[in-house]
C-alpha cells in the first residue's frame, strides 16, 4: 500500500497551524502528529508550510493554451495537457475548466463560436485515458446574452462531471462593462473590430439581450439543476441582482463589482469570490470593486486565479498577511472553494480527506512552491 509522508513542516489546519507531521496512505490522509520528528522515508520539509492542495473555480487558462496567439489555433489534446501540467505546477490540484456555452454565429468577426461540447470530450477523455497530472470538473459558463444557449446546453447531461454553472450576461453597458470606453478596448482589442463594427456589435448584443436573455437565464437554472451542479452568478453590481441570484439558488458570486453587491450576497447567504490578480494588482483592471477593498470590509471569501494560475497561492498567503490569520488566508483558496463546489473530501487537512498536499517556502515575502502531491503521488 503506497505511503507518503511529509514531517518537519508548518501544517496549515483549517483553524491552526503547528509544527507536525501528514502521512497518506492509499491516497487519503491516515495521520496527522505534531512534532518535528523525520521517520524513516519521509519528506523533510524543513519547517515549510504544508498546505491542502489549491481549489481553483473559474480559470480561462485553458483558452490561453488552445489560442495562443488572437486566432493562432493549437491542438487540443497538447492544449489541454499543457494547461494541467501548468496548474500542477502552481499547486492547484483541482480545477473547474471553464468553458463558455452559448454563441454567437450571426456574427463571424466577433469570434463566439460553439467549442464547448467538443473540448469538455477532449478533457474527459484524457482525464479517462489518465493522462492529466490534477482532478477535473466542469464549468459551464452559460452566457445568456447569446443566439444558442440553450441548444448548446442540451448537449451536456449528468454525467460529463459539470461541477458549476455559473449565469453569464454581457450585455453592453451593465455589470462588468458598465463602461463602454471599456468594453471598447476589451472587444476592439481582443477581436480586431472598427470603431464602426464595435457600434453595430454593442447594437445587436443589446437586442440580443432584450429577445432571448430571459428565456436564457431560466433554461440555464433548470439545466443546472438536470446536471446536478452548483449554480454561481457572475458580475453582480446591484442588490437587486443578488436578489435574482438568490432567488435561482446561486451558492456563490463570481466577481462582484461592487461593495453593494458584496454586501449584498453576505447578506443573502452568498458567498463572494474575487480574482487573485485583483488582489496582486491592486485593483480591477475593468475599473471595478477592488479585492483587497472587500477583504478589509471582510466580504471575501473565495479566491479564483482567474487568467494568471500562479496568483492564486500568492493571493491565499497575501489575505493571511493582511488578516493576520494563515489558517484564514489559506482557507479562501482550499476549503472555501471545495465547499462552495460540493466537495467536501478535499481542501482541508483533516484524517480521511484527499491526500492532496503542497509544500511552500516564503522567501523574500513571495511563494516558492516546492513540492505537489495528488493523493499521496508527487506531479510537482
Amino acid at each position: 500500500m503506497s505511503e507518503t509522508i511529509l514531517a518537519n513542516a508548518m501544517l496549515v489546519l483549517p483553524g491552526e497551524v503547528f509544527h507536525g507531521s501528514v502521512r497518506v496512505v492509499a491516497g487519503q490522509i491516515a495521520a496527522i502528529d505534531q512534532g518535528s520528528t523525520v521517520p524513516a522515508g519521509a519528506v523533510d520539509c524543513e519547517g515549510d508550510l504544508v498546505l491542502p492542495g489549491l481549489i481553483e473555480l473559474h480559470t480561462d487558462n485553458l483558452e490561453r493554451h488552445i489560442e495562443p496567439r488572437p486566432r493562432v489555433k493549437w491542438p487540443h489534446a497538447s492544449a489541454i495537457i499543457a494547461h494541467d501540467a501548468e496548474l500542477a505546477s502552481v499547486g492547484i490540484t483541482t480545477v473547474f475548466d471553464a468553458l463558455r456555452v452559448g454563441s454567437v454565429v450571426s456574427n463571424k468577426k466577433a469570434n463566439y463560436g460553439e467549442y464547448a461540447r467538443q473540448l469538455a470530450d477532449e478533457i474527459l477523455d484524457l482525464r479517462a485515458k489518465g493522462a492529466l497530472k490534477i482532478s477535473h470538473f466542469l464549468h459551464l459558463r452559460a452566457e445568456v446574452c447569446s443566439e444558442t444557449l440553450i441548444a448548446e446546453l442540451a448537449k451536456f447531461g449528468p454525467d460529463d462531471r459539470i461541477g458549476i454553472l455559473s449565469l453569464m450576461d454581457h450585455t453592453p453597458g451593465q455589470r462588468q462593462f458598465r463602461d463602454l470606453t471599456q468594453l471598447r478596448a476589451y472587444v476592439c482589442g481582443k477581436h480586431g473590430l472598427s470603431e464602426g463594427e464595435f457600434e453595430t456589435h454593442v447594437a445587436d448584443q443589446v437586442a440580443l439581450s432584450a429577445r432571448l436573455g430571459a428565456a436564457h437565464e431560466a433554461a440555464a437554472v433548470t439545466e443546472a439543476r438536470r446536471f446536478g451542479a452548483v449554480l454561481a452568478s457572475h458580475d453582480d453590481t446591484t442588490a437587486e441582482q443578488v436578489i435574482v441570484s438568490a432567488s435561482h439558488g446561486a451558492h456563490f458570486a463570481e466577481f462582484p463589482t461592487t461593495v453593494e453587491a458584496a454586501r449584498a450576497c453576505r447578506e443573502a447567504g452568498i458567498k463572494v469570490m474575487m480574482g487573485a490578480p485583483n488582489l496582486i494588482r491592486g485593483g480591477s483592471h475593468s475599473g471595478n470593486v477592488a479585492a483587497h477593498a472587500l477583504a478589509e470590509a471582510d466580504l471575501l471569501d473565495i479566491v479564483s486565479s482567474d487568467y494568471v494560475p500562479s496568483a492564486l497561492l500568492s493571493a491565499g498567503l497575501m489575505l493571511g498577511d493582511l488578516w493576520g490569520d494563515v489558517s484564514r488566508g489559506i482557507r479562501t483558496v482550499t476549503s472555501a472553494p471545495a465547499a462552495a463546489a460540493g466537495l467536501l473530501d478535499r481542501g482541508h487537512l483533516d484524517v480521511g480527506a484527499r491526500g492532496d498536499l503542497i509544500r511552500v517556502a516564503r522567501v523574500a515575502g513571495a511563494a516558492a512552491l516546492r513540492g505537489v502531491w495528488v493523493q499521496g503521488k508527487r506531479v510537482a
